[in-house]
């Protein structure tokens, strides 16, 4: 079975997180909520739909995964601070595996991967960290360039969950 994780930190859109979440179990892939400590409760920007982290990023290898799932909210702020989170990311990355952040999730892929070149799209407050570190920024619902899926916002799902689950076809 294919491993997929979903990474979480405080902070993230709720919508963004569990949307991607339970289409993935759907359609039988093993999903893990990645933070960056193992059975923590992470709560999301509403307080209304808290989760638990399944595994640390610090305990895992990119060799068993198929693909990241990045959320956005203010949660990939505070990914981005944690060494074994933002090496995850790199590793997935290197070995050209499919990465899918939205919203303020493309913050990871600035801070992780190499984008330069690459068109990708993200809420615009994040726009000029996008292209500093070299990517193609455009407005559009989901761009997908390579092995890097992106989306802007929560009205983005549907095509943003469709293109996450073609990648892995």
């Amino acid at each position: 079975m294919k491993k997929i994780a979903v990474l979480v930190e405080k902070l993230y859109e709720e919508v963004e997180l569990l949307y991607p979440y339970y289409r993935l179990m759907e359609e039988g892939y093993e999903v893990h909520l990645v933070g960056t400590e193992k059975d923590k409760v992470y709560i999301g920007k509403s307080g209304s739909y808290p989760v638990k982290s399944t595994h640390a990023s610090k305990d895992i290898d990119a060799k068993d995964y198929e693909m990241v799932v990045i959320p956005g909210g203010y949660s990939p702020d505070h990914m981005r601070r944690c060494e074994a989170t933002l090496s995850f990311v790199k590793e997935l990355d290197r070995a050209q595996k499919p990465i899918a952040a939205i919203c303020h999730g493309p913050w990871m892929l600035a801070s992780s991967c190499d984008i330069k070149g690459k068109k990708v799209t993200a809420v615009k407050s994040i726009k000029d960290d996008l292209i500093n570190a070299g990517a193609k920024f455009v407005d559009e619902e989901v761009v997908v360039d390579g092995n890097i899926i992106t989306s802007r916002s929560p009205k983005d799902m549907v095509p943003w969950t469709k293109a996450i689950l073609k990648a892995l076809k």
